[in-house]
This record gives C-alpha cells, structure tokens and sequence, in this order.
C-alpha cells in the first residue's frame, strides 16, 4: 500500500514551478495568480498537461519516421559523394570494428528516442485510463526518461565535430542532411512533451479514489 503525503494542493497552496515557493490559496485570492518571490504564473497542475504532451508525442513519432529514412549527413571526397542515415553510420563503425562506438550511437540514437516516445504515451494513458497500480514505479519510470532524453543529442554532436574536422583538414566536404534535421526536431520534441507532461498527476489518480473511499 503507498502512503501518500500532504500535498500542496491538499494544503489548499500551490507551489511555484520555478523557485518551489510555497503560496496560499488565500494570498493568491486576495492579491494574483502569481508567485510572490519570482512573479511567475501559479498553476495547481501544468495546465493541459496530457494534451500538450500528447500532442508533441504525435509530432515526434512523426518525426521520427525521416529521421530513420532520410541521410543525417553526405560527404563528397575526391568528387565521390556518400550519404549516410543513422542506422548506415551504425553498421558502417560496426564493420570497421569501431563496436563500442556503434553501440553507444544505436542505443542514443534509435533506441532512446523510441524508448521516450513509447515510455511517456504509457505515462499520458496511464493517467487519462486513472490507472492505480505502480505509482511508484511510473514516477521513477519519468524521472529516467527525463534523464536520458538529452543523451540522444549525441549523434548530432559527432556529426557537428565530423563537419568542423573535415573544413579544418580541407580534405572533403561535409554536410548535414534532412535525416539530420529530423532527428534533432525529435530529440527537441521529445524533451519538450518531457516538460509539459506533470507527473503529480499519477498521483492525483490514486488520492481521488482514496477521497472517494
């Protein structure tokens, strides 16, 4: 059984999201909806949490289609060009015997954005569905996609350091491509509906079936 402890809301208060001042409903009443300390809006909840964050869960799968198909980069050598997608820059290290390095960009790469998409549309349905069940479990579950999100970002980085070594040395000509462009529109996306989705929700669920009770 969870045991669950006062809230702000249930303390009648509501807790600013950027300094984590504690505020009154009373005080709010008699002066604003803003926080005393740093002016920012006072909400009780993020407000449209589950739309906003399923909304860009939908953009991102979107995305995430061209960001597979579509070359993340092209380099021209000796008038020869070469396009690469992720998954082709993947085997390309992994037949060089480069394993370590073609891990590390699989599982950043393909593995993590999914992995976030799949993980927080679990978390909106769970509470849209008022699921009870492993609230413990799914706040940890958020706060490890949250975390790992950022690591995505790193198949962008090398194609970044590739470009600058390649202008430096003038021996071939690299571009980013569109697969590129997509896939950092995914990992934006996601750390964007990371941010909208407000897991206090998970546990209003189960204080409004204990309210019941």
């Amino acid at each position: 059984m969870t045991v669950l402890a006062p809230t702000a809301q249930s303390m009648n208060a509501m807790s600013c999201h950027i300094c984590g001042l504690l505020v009154s409903t009373d005080y709010i009443t008699a002066h604003s909806a803003h926080c005393p300390r740093c002016d920012a809006r006072l909400h009780s909840r993020k407000p449209n949490s589950l739309n906003r964050t399923l909304a860009l869960l939908i953009a991102a799968a979107i995305f995430y289609v061209p960001a597979n198909i579509y070359p993340v980069l092209t380099l021209v050598s000796f008038g020869k060009a070469t396009t690469n997608t992720i998954m082709g820059g993947v085997i390309e290290l992994a037949q060089g015997g480069q394993w370590t390095i073609a891990v590390i960009v699989f599982v950043a790469s393909v593995l993590v954005p999914i992995f976030k998409i799949v993980a927080l549309l679990f978390l909106v349905l769970s509470v849209r569905m008022k699921k009870t069940r492993a609230l413990r479990q799914r706040s940890v579950l958020y706060r490890f996609t949250e975390f790992v999100g950022r690591w995505s970002m790193i198949d962008i980085f090398m194609i970044s350091i590739l470009i600058a070594l390649v202008k430096l040395q003038s021996i071939a000509t690299v571009t980013a491509g569109p697969g590129a462009i997509a896939f950092a529109a995914v990992v934006i996306i996601t750390m964007f509906a990371a941010m909208a989705f407000d897991p206090r929700l998970i546990w209003d669920v189960s204080r409004e079936e204990d309210d019941r009770n």
